[in-house]
């Protein structure tokens, strides 16, 4: 009797112990995932491409630049997160530093004593007065502004390290993790379930290869590519309450500056939550 007694003592324990997980685990979740939803509507309308191109004095993936563009927008932000050679995570787009910066070589051979001493080049080739950010940094920024990120992970940078970076500054609040397949958006979700990710929806097919995976629709914010989709999906993204980005970056932008910013509004119009751009005045006062 004395051992059958012990016995339930240790599962209600067990069971108890379990619970608790698995509230914390719900305490935890960002809360992005209750604001990135279609039924909300106080979620920003649009995404700054790698936190704002084209803009002369101010250089891509730069902390001045996100302030600069946040300062007279709201809006999310899109960084590109690199990792040097000595494992500093940092904001750059491409391998090299020729193109954004006034060194050379890649990225991943340089430390960061060696990058941290570069200015930032625009992309009219002005060199500005600007550093190369770090990635803890621009969290740090984020948290105290209540500014929200999605981060690119380059592809010689380690998902874990990044998604690591995010929990170990508290920020999962402000940070949408970005996947461009099925299996990035399975590996994001085992390693921080309490992200909010985007994920590549294009079309119907990649959506219903993303609902076979055990991600739940309100951790997922679709990204459906840089053309409209059929007005189906924007639909049936909706019906699972799910938002959707449309990126107007490249030739939907450039239709909108040759033939007028209300494309803009048309765009949104048809059933897109969200527009990623590199032109984030004109398409902010064209949709608000």
């Amino acid at each position: 009797m004395k051992q059958f007694v012990l016995l339930l003592v240790f599962i209600f324990s067990f069971l108890g112990c379990k619970n608790s997980k698995s509230n914390t685990e719900i305490d935890n979740k960002s809360k992005l995932i209750e604001v990135f939803k279609a039924s909300s509507s106080d979620y920003p309308n649009i995404s700054v491409h790698r936190g704002g191109k084209g803009l002369k004095n101010y250089p891509e993936n730069c902390l001045e630049t996100i302030t600069y563009v946040n300062d007279s927008i709201t809006a999310i932000y899109e960084i590109d997160v690199s990792q040097t050679k000595d494992g500093q995570l940092i904001l750059m787009h491409d391998n090299s530093l020729d193109r954004t910066t006034n060194g050379s070589g890649l990225v991943k051979n340089k430390t960061y004593n060696q990058i941290k001493r570069l200015n930032l080049v625009d992309d009219f080739g002005n060199k500005t007065n600007f550093r190369i950010p770090l990635f803890s940094k621009v969290l740090e920024w984020s948290k105290e502004n209540n500014v929200v990120l999605t981060v690119d992970i380059k592809r010689s940078v380690s998902q874990k390290d990044v998604i690591d970076a995010i929990k170990k500054a508290n920020a999962e609040d402000v940070c949408i993790i970005i996947t461009y397949d099925v299996a990035q958006a399975q590996s994001a979700y085992n390693l921080n379930p309490n992200l909010l990710l985007s994920v590549s929806a294009r079309n119907h097919k990649e959506f219903d290869r993303l609902l076979e995976t055990n991600i739940p629709t309100e951790n997922m914010l679709a990204f459906t590519g840089t053309r409209l989709s059929n007005a189906s999906l924007y639909k049936r993204l909706k019906e699972k309450n799910m938002l959707c980005i449309l990126g107007t970056l490249g030739n939907l932008d450039r239709q909108a500056e040759a033939r007028g910013d209300s494309l803009y509004k048309n765009w949104y119009s048809k059933g897109v939550n969200i527009l990623a751009t590199d032109r984030p005045f004109e398409a902010f006062n064209a949709i608000n």
